[in-house]
C-alpha cells in the first residue's frame, strides 16, 4: 500500500501520522507560481494470495491528467479508481504516533522488528541467512587481517629503514589509497577470470545438497574465499602502518633501553616489553577499524552479490523498507557496542593497572 506514495508520505503512514482515510493535501505550482491541486486515487486491485485465494488490496496514487489514469490502466489492468477524501492538516490527531512508537519500542525488545515490505516476510526472517554470511566473512576476514598485520608491523618496526620495511611501507600506502572496489574487480579478473582458481559470485553452489554440514561449511568457505581475501588485503595497509608506529614508539623508550642493558634476548625485549605496552594504542583503534571492515562488506557483498547484510541494507534503501532498515541498524548498533566491550575487556589482559580487583 502506497508503493507509488513519495518517501516523506510512505514513512508517516508507516509512523502512523497518515489518516486511515485519506490523504493530506497535496500541490504543485504551475508556470505562474499558483498552486494547482492533485487528483487522488485510490486504486483497488483483485488478485490471488499464496493459497491461491482471490484478495483485495489497494493503494493510493497521484495522477493530474487522463494519460496518467490511461498508464494506470495499462499497467494495472482492471481497477476501480475512487477520489479519496482528504481532511485538513489540522485535524490529524498526534496520538497514534505515540502509540506507534510504544508498539515499535516493545516490538524491538521482544525481538520482532514488523514485516519487510520488500521481502514480503518478517524482518526476523528476512536477516536470518545474510547476517550469517556477514558474520561469516567479517570474521574470517579480521581474524587473517589480524594474523598478518601484527606480525609484519612488528618486523618492519624493528628492521625500521631496511629493504623490506621500505618496499612493506609503499605496497601499504598503494593499497591504502586504492579503493575496495577496485580491488575486487583486480582480484575478480585474476583469481577468477585468468586462473579460474574461484566461483564469481555467490555464496554457495546453486542446487547444491549437502551430506553434512562440514560439506556445507567446505562449500561456502569455497565460495566466500575471495571476498574474504580482497577485505584482506584493503585492511592490510591502515593497520600493518598502526602496529609499526606504535612498536617504533615502544623500542624508543628508556625501559627497553633498560632491558637491553641487562642482557634480555631480543625477543624477550621485543614481545614481552616492547610489543606488551604497543598493544595498547592498537587495542584502540581496532574498534574503528573492525566497524570499518562491517562497513566495507556493504560493497563486497554487491559486488560478488553475496546475501549478506550490505545487500540486503541497499535493498532495504532502496525498496524503502523501514522497518528493514531499522533492523539493520540495530544490528551495526549491537556489533559497535559488543567491539567496544571486548576491547575494554582486552585492556585488562594486556595491562594490569587498569584490572579490577575485588
Amino acid at each position: 500500500m502506497g508503493l507509488d506514495d513519495s518517501l516523506f508520505v510512505r514513512y508517516l503512514r508507516w509512523m502512523g501520522l497518515y489518516p486511515a482515510s485519506g490523504e493530506l493535501t497535496i500541490e504543485r505550482m504551475d508556470e505562474d507560481g499558483n498552486p494547482i491541486r492533485r487528483a487522488k486515487y485510490e486504486i483497488w486491485l483483485t488478485e490471488k494470495d499464496k493459497d491461491g485465494n482471490l484478495t483485495e488490496r489497494s493503494f493510493r496514487t497521484i495522477e493530474t491528467n487522463a494519460q496518467g489514469i490511461a498508464t494506470l490502466r495499462t499497467r494495472y489492468g482492471s481497477y476501480k479508481a475512487v477520489e479519496v477524501s482528504v481532511p485538513e492538516p489540522h485535524t490529524l490527531n498526534p496520538e497514534p504516533q505515540e502509540v506507534k512508537a510504544k508498539a515499535v519500542f516493545k516490538g524491538m525488545m521482544q525481538g520482532y522488528f514488523g514485516y519487510s515490505q520488500y521481502f514480503k516476510k518478517d524482518v526476523v526472517q528476512a536477516i536470518k541467512e545474510p547476517i550469517k554470511n556477514t558474520i561469516f566473512i567479517n570474521i574470517f576476514s579480521t581474524i587473517a587481517a589480524l594474523g598478518i598485520t601484527i606480525p609484519l608491523g612488528i618486523y618492519c618496526a624493528v628492521h625500521k629503514g631496511k629493504k623490506f620495511d621500505s618496499s612493506v611501507q609503499a605496497l601499504t600506502i598503494l593499497g591504502y589509497s586504492i579503493p575496495i572496489f577496485i580491488i575486487s574487480l583486480v582480484f575478480m579478473y585474476f583469481f577468477v577470470v585468468k586462473w579460474r582458481i574461484f566461483p564469481l559470485l555467490g555464496s554457495r553452489t546453486p542446487g547444491a545438497i549437502y551430506a553434512n554440514a562440514r560439506e556445507e561449511f567446505l562449500d561456502k568457505l569455497y565460495h566466500m574465499a575471495l571476498p574474504v581475501i580482497v577485505m584482506t588485503f584493503a585492511s592490510l595497509g591502515g593497520m600493518t602502518r598502526y602496529v609499526r608506529s606504535s612498536m617504533i614508539e615502544a623500542l624508543g623508550t628508556d625501559y627497553i633501553r633498560t632491558a637491553r642493558a641487562k642482557g634480555l634476548r631480543e625477543k624477550v625485549v621485543i614481545y614481552s616489553h616492547a610489543w606488551r605496552n604497543a598493544l595498547l594504542p592498537v587495542i584502540t583503534s581496532i574498534l574503528g577499524w573492525f566497524l570499518g571492515i562491517f562497513g566495507g562488506s556493504v560493497i563486497i557483498e554487491n559486488t560478488f552479490s553475496l546475501n549478506g547484510m550490505g545487500k540486503l541494507y541497499w535493498h532495504g534503501l532502496n525498496g524503502l523498507d523501514f522497518e528493514l532498515v531499522l533492523a539493520i541498524q540495530m544490528f551495526y548498533t549491537i556489533v559497535s557496542l559488543l567491539g567496544a566491550l571486548l576491547i575494554d575487556l582486552s585492556y585488562g589482559m594486556v595491562d594490569p593497572r587498569v584490572r579490577v580487583d575485588k
